[in-house]
């Protein structure tokens, strides 16, 4: 292990060796602050905030975090703290602060950068803490707080000292949702981030002539990894935006010459709702791809219908890289609703209770092995083991291969209905009802039963426009399903409770419909 940091197996080195080899191309057009970056200026911005933080007495292996919307502040800290081999740990801005407290609290960062639009945010937090040393960025008025830029803008530009890494120093730790509970410090290894590179690029074919833009959060895995660290190893352009904006976002795509477009389920709704879809010119987008959440094919259908072009449905963890299948633009029209083939750098298998390979076609836990896997969780031993077993990372969810090697998504392990002995999966009874023309989202929980256990209950949002009972609902789920998948009730809702990264919030779905009975 000695000789391994001669080799470029830590994220150190790939903004800087991006800058060597392209020094003047375009690598980041920042929409908000109407600025666009080359890579040799990305990088010498990555060294003064290397050089400026350990002027500060950061250092290998502290933490620093960011609570703030999209900006290219993200790109410094990532890059720059890569160097000095210091771990970003970014924060969720659309956290109460009691929860932002717990994780501030876990990972214990030596700096807290804010923005402006988090000032309030961080004031309720700073009342629960003794927070360590805050900075202030852009215009963002906080007590006590040294300003980023001015710090800076007066450090030196050169690379900075190197300290002793390997590709398992940790680059960056990213909280989970806590679906399960306490959020869960994913430890994102330095390797980690450059095989999601290698793997994205190989398998996705990426080029330096692609462009794609940022509109989900870069505090969550998908905005920092989906495409702009691969974009950036093979010499693409990011387009950032600070937040996403339903018409300015379909603007963007065009304005910009974007290639390749990252999107959930909800944003590609949206757009599909708006009133610029019908004219929007997306001749340059080599395709789309659906991530953060299971695409309903309905969804998918509509979309190739009113627009043609190639929409990809993907899968991918915080925890073993959020690209994780490959498809081609003509598969994903053959195989419409599969996430693809395993990435080349990869293995992957379904298993079943015990640990066993269950047979082609059956659903059992998908399990992955490879060097785009994360080192466990922080600080918490006991949901490393859980989840790390021999070398394989248990996803926790469910899937099922054909015949000809292509996964799809069955729902999550513990997003499972057992009624009367037999598991029900939610996200196959949820892509029969959103078949139906009357639903526009539906999510399957379930109700504790006398007799079965466990029964289900859909809660339907309605499409504008159309109408059905729920009896209606659960006989059209019943032609089409076993008869014990289909839910026992269904009830009608406005809207649907949504993370940041388009996953249905099925706890707070529990929280609110879980005390009703099973027979009404």
């Amino acid at each position: 292990m000695a000789e391994e940091s001669h080799y470029p197996l830590n994220a150190a080195d790939l903004l800087t060796g991006r800058a060597a080899l392209t020094p003047d191309r375009t690598a980041l057009v920042d929409v908000h602050a109407g600025v666009t970056y080359t890579y040799e200026a990305l990088n010498t911005r990555a060294n003064r905030l290397a050089n400026w933080l350990c002027g500060l007495g950061v250092g290998k292996g502290d933490r620093v975090s960011i609570l703030a919307h999209n900006c290219v502040h993200y790109v410094d800290l990532f890059y720059g703290l890569a160097k000095i081999g210091a771990v970003l740990t970014p924060l969720n801005w659309r956290l109460t602060a009691r929860e932002l407290s717990y994780i501030v609290g876990d990972c214990a960062p030596k700096v807290l950068i804010c923005g402006p639009d988090c000032v309030g945010l961080l004031a309720e937090i700073r009342a629960e803490l003794d927070l360590p040393l805050i900075v202030g960025i852009e215009d963002a008025l906080i007590d006590g707080a040294l300003p980023y830029e001015a710090g800076v803008a007066a450090a030196s530009d050169a690379e900075p000292e190197r300290p002793p890494l390997t590709g398992e120093d940790i680059c960056c730790i990213l909280y989970t949702s806590g679906t399960t509970g306490r959020p869960k410090g994913a430890m994102i290894p330095h390797r980690q981030v450059l095989w999601n590179c290698i793997n994205t690029v190989v398998s996705w074919g990426l080029g330096a002539d692609d462009v794609s833009p940022v509109m989900t959060p870069m505090f969550h895995a998908g905005g920092l990894f989906v495409f702009l660290t691969p974009l950036f190893y093979v010499g693409g352009k990011i387009v950032l935006a600070r937040s996403f904006d339903n018409e300015d976002s379909l603007a963007l795509i065009q304005r910009e010459g974007c290639t390749v477009v990252l999107g959930v389920p909800t944003l590609f709704q949206m757009w599909l709702n708006s009133p610029s879809f019908a004219a929007a010119d997306f001749s340059r987008v080599r395709f789309f791809v659906s991530g953060g959440a299971p695409c309903p094919v309905s969804l998918i259908e509509a979309w190739r219908a009113a627009k043609g072009g190639y929409l990809r449905q993907g899968y991918g963890l915080t925890e073993v890289g959020v690209n994780c299948f490959t498809m081609t633009n003509e598969e994903s029209e053959r195989k419409t609703g599969s996430v693809g083939k395993p990435i080349f750098h990869s293995q992957m298998r379904i298993v079943d209770e015990d640990g066993g390979d269950v047979r082609r076609g059956q659903t059992g836990e998908l399990v992955i092995r490879g060097p785009h896997v994360c080192a466990g969780y922080w600080d918490n031993p006991a949901a490393t083991r859980q989840a790390l077993r021999d070398g394989w990372f248990h996803t926790g969810d469910m899937a099922r291969q054909d015949a000809d090697g292509f996964f799809y998504m069955a729902g999550r392990y513990k997003d499972m209905i057992i009624s009367g002995g037999e598991n029900v999966y939610a996200a196959e009874v949820e892509t029969v009802f959103l078949e139906h023309p009357a639903v526009r989202e539906a999510a399957l929980i379930g109700l504790p039963d006398a007799k079965w256990g466990e029964v289900g209950l859909m809660v339907v949002v309605p499409r504008e426009g159309q109408a059905a009972t729920a009896e209606e609902l659960i006989d059209f789920c019943r032609r089409r399903l076993a008869r014990y998948k289909a839910p026992r009730r269904v009830v009608f809702a406005d809207a649907l409770p949504y993370s940041p990264y388009g996953k249905v919030m099925k706890a707070e779905l529990r929280q609110q419909y879980g005390k009703m009975t099973s027979d009404g």
